[in-house]
């Protein structure tokens, strides 16, 4: 089961991604509602998963780093009720991983992070194979990649 922490000014959006991510069979290890407490909580806890709101991120870039450094195999998603192209630009170049929107949407909040993580596996494999001179991974019949 994968481990998150969220970190979020709001309670009631705390409360709702909790919900969310309980339901779909994530561990929520802590929640919080500033960066320096969702930091010991990465210390304690040493998530895989880390939910911040967009203003924690805007108030103090220097948290996304510190988990990058810290943290490098935990992924990063960007909690917001809007998003634009710069925004996001702004976020990868950060660390960011994926982003989530608010209000919301229990399967769109699940499929986002499970497509993350997939996408995640799949670039450390490839890295991996690269690194042994493998071949890139099988593709299935019909020219789609193999699911992993």
């Amino acid at each position: 089961m994968l481990k998150a922490v969220i970190i979020d000014t709001s309670a009631i959006a705390r409360g709702l991604l909790n919900t969310v991510l309980l339901d779909g069979g994530y561990d929520v290890v802590g929640q919080t509602h500033t960066c320096a407490s969702g930091l010991a909580l990465l210390i304690k806890h040493n998530p895989h998963i880390v939910c911040i709101a967009r203003e924690q991120i805007e108030n103090g870039e220097d948290v996304v780093r510190e988990i990058k450094t810290n943290w490098p195999k935990t992924l990063i998603f960007m909690v917001s009720s809007e998003f634009d192209a710069a925004t996001i630009q702004a976020a990868h170049a950060m660390g960011v991983n994926g982003f989530i929107v608010k209000p919301f949407k229990a399967d769109t909040v699940l499929n986002t992070i499970r497509n993350t993580v997939i996408a995640m596996v799949k670039r450390q494999r490839a890295a991996l194979a690269k690194e042994a001179g493998a071949p890139d991974a099988p593709e299935a019949e019909g020219g789609e990649p193999a699911a992993g």
